[in-house]
């Protein structure tokens, strides 16, 4: 222990003083969990107990030497296996001291079997390496035959699991034979010798279903099923192959490879066989469907011959029903004949009864036109007699009005000859001024040659 220890532990205060024993045990735990860090620790299983309280209390022990262990419920409930007495295990682990009794333990963190950490690697690079190459891919599994015709069993004759498998397919589906492709299921080669039974029951096409199947143990006693060549072998199968090895929690090569995975050997016999019962349940529910719909169509048979019976009458009677009906048809093409002439010939009358009532009286409206004619001749002669005597009256005032009836008076109308206007006052008249005179008979040019304007006020 370095100086700080040694400062804060009793023990290091001097040579001669007393510490009480729990204190002891205390400062000797502290050391060692200081000491040593975790550690695997490998051996054989004695006095395994599981408390109550779900912690697991055993030894693990060799040859030379034995340690108590302990591995709390925390840690317990998440091992992959429970151990047994002479099991191979290995433990990871941390040295303490359990200070009520001064006694030197194991606190177990994880527990696996002897050789499984190794294995355990190798399961996974080879998982890892198949699934790479696509040999796990769900899009190649193939769907199990609902109704096998044969069923193939590779697996050990002296297997357990065989004798689960023949008693779970004879209580489902005596009725399917079964195959057993005889191959061990443990030691060296195994899996090779599996992977030949397998190829064997694809060459001679006598079975739909292949089981490849054992019973339950460690991981070296299923190490067969994690080889290579079997998971290869599966994967090539042409028959669809269902993977039934060890326990539920066990895990193989093999199920990942084969098109269905079962948890048992049993639940592998279970999956590609068809309950019997449940078949000729549904075979009696099927037979019965089947009765009644016959029934039922033999029914509507039945009402339809009775149909057509009473359809059929005899060749005799036949004619004499379409005789009456075509002299039926006869008289109404007659009468379909007569209906439109008579029709017609009413709607004519009307129509002839109505024009003679719209038709106008030629004679009265040609008197009333005669009538209109003599009132416009009088009307018009009268008229004219009108415009005459006002032609007369305007001509008579024209005449009383006219500038020639003045001119024969005595009067005469002097104009200038250049412009034609009438000369009016007497300044107008100048001497060498050229003039028209205007007189009843006839009218002179004349040149003023003396002026002698006199005003007067009228004649």
């Amino acid at each position: 222990m370095n100086s700080e220890s040694q400062s804060s532990s009793p023990i290091g205060a001097g040579g001669d003083a007393v510490v009480p024993v729990s204190v002891l045990n205390r400062a000797i735990g502290n050391m060692l969990e200081r000491s040593f860090p975790l550690v695997w620790v490998a051996g054989e299983v004695s006095n395994f107990t599981r408390a109550a309280s779900g912690h697991w209390y055993f030894s693990i022990k060799d040859a030379q030497a034995q340690m108590r262990c302990v591995m709390f419920r925390g840690r317990a409930q998440y091992a992959e296996f429970t151990p047994r007495e002479g099991d191979k295990i290995e433990v990871r682990a941390l040295v303490t001291m359990y200070e009520p009794r001064g006694e030197l333990q194991l606190n177990v963190e994880a527990v696996r079997r002897t050789g499984q950490g190794r294995l355990y690697e190798a399961f996974l690079r080879l998982k890892a390496q198949l699934e790479a190459e696509g040999l796990f891919d769900p899009q190649r599994k193939r769907a199990l035959p609902a109704h096998p015709r044969s069923i193939g069993i590779v697996t050990s004759l002296q297997a357990a699991a065989l004798r689960d498998v023949l008693t779970t397919l004879a209580r489902r589906a005596p009725h399917i034979p079964v195959i057993v492709y005889p191959a061990p299921v443990q030691g060296a080669g195994v899996s090779a010798k599996l992977a030949a039974m397998v190829e064997a029951a694809n060459r001679r096409h006598e079975v739909d279903v292949l089981i490849v199947c054992r019973g339950g143990g460690s991981i070296e006693d299923l190490w067969a099923f994690n080889e290579e060549v079997l998971a290869r072998a599966i994967a090539a199968s042409d028959v669809p192959v269902v993977s039934g090895v060890g326990h539920e929690t066990d895990f193989t090569i093999a199920d990942f490879a084969a098109d269905v995975r079962a948890p048992t050997p049993t639940g592998a016999a279970e999956l590609v066989s068809p309950q019997r019962v449940l078949l000729l349940r549904d075979l009696d529910h099927r037979h019965a469907t089947l009765a009644r719909g016959f029934g039922r169509m033999m029914e509507r048979r039945a009402q339809q011959l009775d149909w057509l019976a009473r359809r059929l009458v005899s060749p005799a009677e036949r004619l004499a029903r379409q005789r009456t009906h075509l002299q039926q048809l006869s008289v109404r093409l007659a009468s379909a004949g007569v209906r439109p002439v008579r029709d017609a010939r009413a709607r004519f009358s009307l129509v002839q009864m109505r024009w003679q009532r719209w038709r106008p009286d030629l004679t009265s409206h040609r008197s009333h036109v005669t009538g209109l004619a003599e009132r416009l001749e009088r009307a018009l002669l009268r008229q004219h007699e009108r415009q005459v005597a006002r032609v007369e009256t305007l001509a008579a005032r024209l005449e009383v009005l006219s500038p020639q009836r003045t001119l024969e008076r005595g009067y005469a109308a002097l104009l200038d000859a250049q412009s034609g206007r009438a000369v009016r006052a007497p300044s107008s008249l100048k001497p060498g001024r050229r003039m028209t005179v205007h007189l009843a008979e006839g009218s002179a040019d004349i040149a003023l040659s003396d002026v002698q304007p006199r005003l007067t006020d009228g004649f």
